[in-house]
C-alpha cells in the first residue's frame, strides 16, 4: 500500500491549498492517519493527524487554528485545508497511517507526532509559499 498526495503548489503568503491524500488500499477507520512535512535538512515534523474511528484531531503548534484536517470515509480520502500561509510552511507534505493508533487521542496528550509509527507514505507533495 502506498499513499498518494496531491494539491500542492506555489502560493503567495496569506494564501491557501488543500492538500488531498488519497489513501485507498486500506480501512480508514483501521488506522490514525497523520500529515507530515520537511525540509531540505530537517526531521520530518508532524502537522496534524485524524481519527476516523473517533473523530479524534491533532495539530501542531505552528499549524493550530489555520490548517484543518478532515476524512471522507466513502473515498477513502484525508484533506488538509491550510489558510493564511506563512513561508516557514514551505516543505513536502506527506500523508501516512499510524499503524499502532487509530486514535488520534493518545498523540493529542504526547503533544507531538512520531514518524517511526507511521507507515505506507507517499511520495509528497510540494508547498511553496512565496512572495
Amino acid at each position: 500500500v502506498q499513499f498518494a498526495e496531491s494539491g500542492g503548489g506555489l502560493v503567495q503568503p496569506g494564501g491557501s491549498l488543500r492538500l488531498s491524500c488519497d489513501a485507498s488500499g486500506i480501512f480508514l477507520r483501521d488506522y490514525a492517519i497523520g500529515w507530515f512535512r520537511q525540509t531540505p535538512g530537517k526531521e520530518r515534523e508532524g502537522v496534524s493527524g485524524i481519527g476516523t474511528s473517533d473523530g479524534s484531531t491533532y495539530y501542531a503548534d505552528s499549524v493550530k487554528g489555520r490548517f484543518t484536517i478532515s476524512a471522507d470515509s466513502a473515498k477513502n480520502m484525508v484533506y488538509l485545508q491550510m489558510n493564511s500561509l506563512k513561508p516557514e510552511d514551505t516543505a513536502v507534505y506527506y500523508c501516512a497511517a499510524n499503524l499502532m493508533r487509530r486514535s488520534m487521542s493518545s498523540t493529542q496528550a504526547m503533544g507531538s507526532m512520531l514518524p517511526y509509527e507511521y507507515d505506507y507514505w507517499g511520495r509528497g507533495t510540494q508547498v511553496t509559499v512565496s512572495s
